[in-house]
């Protein structure tokens, strides 16, 4: 075989084995960028789960005040935006639960926003007043514009702001107070502001949660939000991952401690405060493992249990 001949065989075997190195070069590049594309899809998925869908959270609490079992629908924080839960999904979980009243616990817009975002939690009242809701109403440290506030009311929430009302739901004497109040001093006592009344079951409407002032006063159900259910919950109910009220950082796995109050139903002494997670998100949608929620209560007598 002449020299030029072993030169072209040569050439054309290196070319035969470079040519599959390429594709195997390429067909794993391919793999890793489906492998990326997958994965940021997943955690698109899991994100928006975790800050977009809206849950119906259920609890049930027991008094001897209660007769017949009433229902009450718990909802705050939607710090309204353009493209977070719309008021639609609201009122059909709302629907669906057939709620005696609803009540609303603040921060429904984030401060600074323009009208068009305020407006959201005013038509929220206004359609769910139009459908025979009686509305309970509240503010937080947001939405304190004495505008919003006042277009709240004309579209036919009750404002608390340290009011109180006798009520009869389905026969029981229910007694709502509310305060709104975003700093408590050292002497906050909310016996300077309000006597309960005798053989009236108390719903108290706060928007940050105050555990010893509110066990001190002795409503029968005190209902706050604030919290955003602590934004981040741990997995297998360890707990949110940080707790803004102390600074701290895993407060149920750093230490055994019974005052990280979050969210859910916290006993006291003749009563209970109950924390929602809350439905919108500030300043970020951050949240994971603590889904938005419209909670659900069921006050029900306990003699008949």
């Amino acid at each position: 075989m002449s020299k030029e001949k072993k030169e072209e065989t040569s050439a054309e075997v290196k070319e035969e084995q470079t040519q599959p190195s390429a594709d195997k070069k390429d067909g794993k590049k391919s793999k890793r960028a489906s492998r990326l594309f997958l994965a940021v899809v997943v955690l698109f998925l899991v994100w928006w789960f975790n800050n977009l869908t809206l849950r119906t959270s259920n609890f049930t609490v027991y008094s001897d005040e209660i007769n017949e079992s009433i229902r009450i629908a718990v909802i705050s924080d939607l710090h309204a935006s353009e493209n977070g839960i719309s008021n639609e999904r609201i009122v059909k979980r709302i629907e669906n639960s057939a709620p005696d009243a609803v009540f609303i616990l603040g921060d429904m817009y984030s401060r600074d926003s323009e009208w068009e975002l305020m407006e959201i939690p005013v038509k929220l009242v206004e359609e769910l007043s139009q459908k025979g809701y009686a509305v309970y109403f509240v503010t937080g440290e947001h939405d304190t514009s004495q505008l919003y506030i006042d277009a709240v009311s004309n579209a036919g929430a009750k404002v608390m702001d340290y009011k109180s009302e006798i009520v009869n739901i389905k026969g029981n004497n229910i007694e709502i107070l509310g305060i709104d109040n975003v700093y408590f001093s050292p002497t906050f006592d909310l016996n300077n502001a309000f006597t309960l009344t005798p053989d009236c079951y108390s719903i108290l409407m706060a928007h940050i949660p105050n555990y010893e002032a509110y066990a001190s006063f002795g409503a029968d159900l005190t209902i706050c939000g604030d919290t955003h259910g602590g934004i981040i919950q741990l997995p297998f109910g360890k707990g949110p991952a940080y707790y803004g009220e102390t600074g701290e950082w895993f407060p149920e796995i750093s230490g055994e401690r019974a005052d990280v109050f979050d969210k859910g139903m916290f006993p006291y002494n003749g009563g209970a405060m109950f924390i929602t997670s809350g439905i919108g998100n500030y300043p970020v949608p951050a949240r994971f493992g603590n889904r938005p929620e419209v909670a659900i209560i069921d006050i029900k007598s306990a003699e008949k249990e």
